[in-house]
């Protein structure tokens, strides 16, 4: 390994299964110590359990690394903040706040209940916010005190959010919001050291093995281990990564993308207020010099 984040304290959400485990485990094999956040919840957010976060833990010490559970609600305000504390109490710092955590309810839009939107908003888009605050204001303090860190926010939005995907309106809106919340804090956080990504992947882990065809190979390369995905992960939380910061990078396999976030596209100009009947010819114009947009996922 070559311990390229060796000695620096990362909190990892929602890391006692799937991608959030593959990162927290990918950090301590590269030298961090590891605050492994999990409140063990189901697939669909509910009931909880400190097992997962524990045996997370147990594995980075059986590696010889550093590590410390933690089962704070990170949707919770209180909850988000002590999650903060519990990285400087241990470690003495914070380097790292990788936002992972999250739960399914799919349904389509016309079913979706109220309780089913306000649930999977919170733990996705609230559940990014509230750490990334409490993150924030202590690496500010930092900076201000003269000690400005190089730290480093990694967020997890997913190809529903940039794309959309049917049957999944809150959590694509959730991840979608994600993705706009990382342009934002990378803008604001930029004076203060800290940079803000965010990662779009594909691997098989509880959320995903309903939607796609994820099975395992029975030989040769697993393209849908999670455990592809936390490199990228591990280099944007190095101190290599200083130059690149309000970026969304989709990753699977081996691939990694850059996505191409709302662009300014063609223009019609009047010079004066159009009227209604006017606008038909027009909206016809600007859509056949554009390029189609990419399919919603599950689309026909």
């Amino acid at each position: 390994m070559s311990g390229i984040v060796d000695g620096r304290v990362v909190i990892v959400t929602g890391a006692g299964r799937g991608l959030g485990r593959a990162h927290a485990l990918a950090f301590a094999r590269e030298g961090a110590h590891v605050v492994v956040n999990d409140i063990g919840v189901g697939l669909d957010g509910s009931g909880n359990s400190t097992g997962p976060a524990q045996q997370v833990v147990e594995e980075i010490e059986a590696l010889g690394g550093k590590a410390v559970a933690n089962t704070d609600d990170v949707a919770d305000w209180a909850g988000a903040e002590n999650l903060v504390a519990t990285a400087l109490d241990r470690f003495g710092r914070m380097d790292v706040l990788v936002n992972n955590a999250g739960f399914l309810r799919d349904r389509m839009l016309v079913n979706l209940g109220e309780d089913e939107w306000d649930a999977v908003i919170r733990v996705h888009l609230k559940g990014h916010f509230a750490p990334m605050r409490h993150a924030a204001a202590h690496w500010r303090a930092e900076a201000k005190a003269g000690r400005t860190p190089a730290a480093r926010v990694i967020n997890t939005s997913s190809g529903a959010g940039l794309l959309g995907s049917i049957g999944q309106g809150n959590y694509s809106a959730a991840k979608a919001g994600i993705a706009g919340l990382t342009v934002i804090a990378a803008a604001e956080f930029a004076r203060y050291g800290i940079t803000v990504n965010a990662i779009a992947p594909s691997a098989r882990t509880r959320m995903t093995e309903n939607t796609f065809d994820m099975a395992a190979p029975e030989d040769g390369f697993d393209a849908m281990a999670p455990e592809n995905v936390s490199p990228l992960v591990v280099w944007l939380g190095s101190e290599a990564s200083g130059s690149v910061s309000g970026r969304v990078f989709e990753v699977d396999g081996g691939r990694v993308s850059l996505a191409q976030a709302w662009r300014h596209g063609p223009v019609a100009d009047k010079g004066a207020r159009w009227e209604p009947g006017e606008l038909g010819p027009v909206v016809e114009r600007l859509i056949a010099e554009s390029p189609e947009p990419e399919p919603v996922y599950g689309a026909s």
